[in-house]
């Protein structure tokens, strides 16, 4: 089952050039079962990240680009009279997918952003007094701009909640740049990819990822981490128990993909970063650098004995 998972890995790895851990901590998110957060730059391959994703886990993939003038409408769907049959008949939006690519999200405004909300932690969605199952699994998969850029809206605390890992791209190295210049175009390269698991195969993958075996050390870990982020007096909030929940989660996954059937402290610390920094807001008499967090979070997990 995860030999299948190490395939898809190659497969991303084709496409994405350079940037194996960054493809490593995307496919720990989705086996996880949470929803992945890409932000960088326009133009270093999030958009087709997200996409070779959806490929090569064999789920039907929606995108969808958000920008200022999106209504949540848009995003649900909405119900249209229909002469034919006398009555109102609601058309499902692009949100019924396996797997929604929210491009650039934080081009829309609050109110768009909110119709993910439930549809997020719930697999559902709520319109004109009815509730519709999502389709299973279901993962949104959200690009994101820097916030100093022009025309973009600041996801809030709620929304970036519900995102189980937020990874940054980055700029590729000279070699993977050449590679990039000299190669095939990445979009020709994406009609080429192959469907390597299937629906099935990945909610089964998630059943055992469950089953990995953290001991109680390991869960006292996780609670001192959690705790320094709530008596450090550096950031606005702590971690949430839900922020706990989510870093056993995604270290299990992490664990699971290194070939162990139990979580020790350095997959805890693989993924700490990619899961509870964008969660944090450090306090502005601390640090107003952008990626503060981050590295006040790793401050923190160095004075943590293990």
């Amino acid at each position: 089952m995860f030999s299948k998972v190490h395939e898809v890995a190659k497969q991303l790895n084709q496409v994405i050039i350079g940037k194996e851990r960054q493809i490593q901590q995307a496919l720990v998110c989705l086996l996880g079962g949470g929803h992945l957060l890409i932000e960088d730059v326009p133009g270093v391959g999030k958009t087709t990240l997200a996409h070779a994703l959806a490929i090569s886990l064999g789920l039907q993939f929606n995108r969808l680009q958000f920008t200022s003038d999106l209504l949540p409408t848009d995003v649900i769907g909405v119900s249209i009279f229909e002469r034919e049959k006398s009555q109102f008949v609601f058309h499902p939006g692009p949100i019924f997918t396996q797997v929604l690519l929210a491009d650039e999200i934080n081009r829309a405004t609050p109110k768009t952003q909110s119709a993910l909300l439930e549809a997020m932690e719930e697999q559902q969605v709520s319109a004109e007094g009815q509730t519709r199952q999502l389709p299973q699994p279901f993962f949104v998969i959200a690009t994101q701009n820097p916030t100093h850029q022009v025309g973009t809206f600041a996801l809030p605390e709620s929304q970036l909640d519900r995102f189980l890992m937020c990874v940054s791209l980055g700029y590729p190295d000279a070699a993977a740049e050449r590679a990039l210049l000299l190669g095939e175009d990445r979009r020709t390269l994406l009609k080429s990819l192959k469907a390597i698991m299937h629906a099935e195969e990945l909610q089964a993958t998630q059943t055992e990822i469950r089953r990995i075996h953290a001991s109680s050390s390991l869960i006292d870990y996780i609670q001192k981490l959690a705790q320094s982020t709530r008596e450090a007096g550096i950031f606005a909030e702590g971690m949430s128990p839900r922020a706990a929940i989510a870093l056993l989660q995604a270290s299990r996954a992490w664990a699971a993909i290194e070939g162990r059937d139990h979580v020790l402290p350095e997959d805890v610390q693989a993924v700490l970063i990619p899961v509870i920094a964008h969660r944090l807001r450090p306090l502005k008499a601390v640090s107003n650098k952008t990626h503060a967090s981050a590295d006040l979070l790793t401050q923190l997990m160095l004075k943590i004995a293990v």
